[in-house]
């Protein structure tokens, strides 16, 4: 009915009807985008029909629970977007004119630094668990074959084809391709056979980034200078001496800087290279037309936010850059107008100088309600953080926990421990609380997840500095070396917004892998349970804990090898990618130092070993063991004294003396004893 009592005209009640239509079918395409997984641009996609295969994996996980929780989180994020759009709409009824000015001043700015003068590669191996499968069976390289069981982890460029990909469902993938053959993870023979192509790398850039088990950012900038070299030739011979060696193909890309050249490394896959040149204005045209889903940092969430603002290619973010800092934040704003300027970061350092933000390890089982079995669940993590702390030697003074219930929804409570935590006991003592408090909140809580992270992390690393917190210079550095305290300009202390974008999205692709396991699960329990062999979920589930804690460990670049004359000559002109016989050994730089403003005395220009002295300058505890572990033991007393509190350990203190100044100090009295210059002069034993 109308307001004034009347029935509708027909046409009006088809408008609506059709209107009411197009928003289900509009909601359900968005759907069904997000359902096509992190991987959708994984290189083997581009002749893929990406509409039929989201088909199938709608209707394939239609009903499921990681349907209507992926149906609630696109509902979510198109609500959000709605308000992105009427806040838009606000904002261009208003005098954005400062707002533009700004943005170009940001850009000028970004222009100054723009560094041509460095050429980065990132190397990515080619579906590198498979390859390294087809290794020992060379019959899979020429069927589609996939590795993982409950969701696929990697797929052949055969299964490609088919729409199969990374962060699949297996069952879905057997769907789009019946004769797909999925083999099992062995982590063990993957991460070996990473480790040969790492020592390859090594010897063109000794200090050479790992961003996974099978990716890597080199900066070959002083090697092409060394050898004469130009990019494409040094890159030629990289990669076939990784294939010549492990039999293993690697695609690269060769830029200006490390965003660029991850770009760039998908562009001629497999086993291909591509080069994008040091000149700003290929660069520019470079980016202008790319789609900003190919950017590293931009995930399907982000992706879909710009694209309803217009922002579909790089090139679009200029149009918008009046808006963007007040639709998505200062830190978007910049790691959107780097994309548009094809900007990033040079520097290539190894993995384990970056500073860890947390150590964390987290467990998925099958839905958990028991209070008895969630707290052994409970401890048995605490137990292998504990592991992970020792191995990476940090403690916590922040511990987090997460849960994920059987209904997909992720909690997370925290707490500050009255001290840095990193033994089991310490982490299920103070964890448990919180496990307690969300049992009271949530009635017949029942778990699929749990997982203890530790934050605000402090090393447990023996740093090497003496009691008064001062590095031991050698004769070389002299008075010189406080002349290179200060920061310099070279972007050290550069840190680029993009680093956090990617961590996100890293998260995000990790969250989905999640719940595809869940997905995987649930397919089998409805499907025929009774046909199933009775340990593939527990197996499954081992599989998915397993790939949690891959990856994790952080490994030391190899040491680069040195080639005699005889060794190249025994490779031969087959070879074909001959090197010097000394191999490369960069020249060495001049040590940088930073100055410490507490005890104000130079430190390693290290981010990680400078926050280590800052921490150890600042915590008394840790002086207190560093006092403990370094001097010398006391000879023992025949007659031991009292201190007047019942403590008997050879000192004569008072209860007074707040400062505990032995009553043989007095003010102006001279130290005579052998104890006390020993005191003095501690931790320099043997000088």
């Amino acid at each position: 009915m109308t307001t004034d009592g009347r029935k509708p005209q027909p046409e009006v009640q088809d408008a609506v009807a059709a209107a009411t239509a197009q928003a289900v079918v509009g909601e359900h395409d968005t759907l069904k985008y997000h359902l096509l997984g992190p991987s959708l641009t994984k290189a083997g996609q581009d002749s893929v029909d990406q509409q039929k295969i989201s088909e199938i994996i709608y209707n394939a996980s239609k009903g499921s629970k990681y349907f209507n929780n992926e149906e609630y989180k696109d509902k979510n994020l198109t609500q959000k977007i709605e308000k992105i759009l009427a806040k838009k709409r606000q904002l261009e009824r208003m005098d954005l004119a400062s707002d533009l000015r700004r943005a170009d001043e940001c850009i000028a700015e970004l222009e100054l630094s723009r560094d041509l003068s460095q050429t980065v590669i990132h190397i990515d191996c080619d579906a590198f668990y498979a390859a390294v499968e087809e290794l020992d069976r060379p019959e899979l390289k020429h069927v589609p074959m996939a590795v993982g069981k409950g969701v696929l982890t990697t797929c052949n460029y055969h299964a490609r084809k088919f729409g199969c990909r990374s962060g699949m469902a297996g069952f879905v993938a057997m769907k789009l391709c019946p004769n797909l053959i999925c083999l099992p993870l062995n982590f063990e023979k993957y991460t070996a056979k990473a480790q040969e192509v790492r020592e390859i790398l090594a010897d063109y850039d000794p200090r050479f980034e790992s961003s996974s088990i099978d990716e890597a950012y080199l900066n070959i900038t002083e090697y092409c200078g060394e050898k004469g070299m130009n990019p494409e030739e040094a890159v030629t011979q990289i990669r076939n001496e990784v294939y010549e060696k492990t039999h293993i193909t690697i695609s690269a890309g060769i830029a200006a800087n490390a965003k660029i050249a991850k770009i760039a490394s998908n562009r001629n896959k497999p086993n291909g290279q591509f080069r994008v040149a040091n000149d700003r204005a290929t660069i520019l045209a470079f980016m202008r037309d790319l789609p900003t889903r190919k950017v590293n940092g931009i995930g399907r969430v982000f992706e879909r936010e710009l694209d309803a603002i217009g922002v579909k290619t790089c090139g679009d973010i200029y149009s918008q850059r009046a808006y963007l800092s007040k639709l998505f934040g200062e830190k978007a704003f910049q790691f959107l107008m780097q994309c548009h300027l094809g900007l990033g970061r040079t520097k290539v350092q190894p993995a384990e100088e970056y500073e860890r933000k947390s150590v964390g390890t987290e467990s998925t089982f099958h839905d958990m309600s028991d209070k008895t079995e969630l707290r052994e669940k409970l401890r048995w993590i605490a137990e292998e953080l504990e592991k992970d702390l020792t191995r990476t030697q940090f403690k916590g003074r922040t511990l987090v926990l997460k849960i994920k219930l059987h209904t997909y929804e992720v909690l997370t409570r925290q707490t500050v421990p009255p001290k840095a935590v990193g033994t089991a006991d310490d982490l299920y003592t103070y964890s448990l609380p919180m496990m307690a408090k969300l049992e009271k909140e949530i009635p017949r809580m029942k778990l699929r997840l749990m997982g203890l992270r530790c934050t605000h992390l402090v090393s447990t690393k023996k740093t090497g500095i003496d009691f008064f917190g001062m590095r031991r210079l050698s004769s070389a550095d002299g008075d010189a070396s406080l002349s290179r305290t200060k920061v310099d300009e070279d972007g050290e202390w550069e840190v680029w917004p993009e680093e956090e974008f990617e961590a996100a999205a890293r998260q995000e692709r990790q969250d989905e892998m999640n719940e595809l396991e869940r997905l995987s699960q649930e397919h089998q329990s409805q499907d025929d349970v009774s046909a199933l062999d009775p340990l593939t979920q527990e197996e499954e589930l081992e599989e998915a804990n397993r790939r949690h804690k891959h990856g994790r460990e952080i490994l030391p670049n190899p040491t680069p090898k040195k080639q005699s004359t005889s060794n190249a000559r025994e490779l031969g002109p087959s070879v074909g990618f001959q090197k010097p016989a000394t191999g490369y050994v960069p020249p060495p730089k001049e040590e940088k130092l930073w100055m410490c403003p507490i005890c104000a005395r130079p430190q390693s220009a290290s981010d990680k070993d400078f926050n280590d002295h800052i921490d150890f300058c600042l915590s008394r505890q840790t002086i207190k063991e560093a006092v403990r572990d370094t001097s010398p033991s006391p000879p023992a007393l025949e007659r031991p004294t009292s201190d007047g509190g019942g403590k008997e350990n050879g000192h004569h203190y008072s209860h007074g003396n707040k400062r505990g100044r032995p009553p043989s100090k007095r003010k102006g009295e001279p130290v005579m004893s052998e104890r006390g210059s020993k005191k003095l002069f501690f931790g320099v034993q043997g000088s």
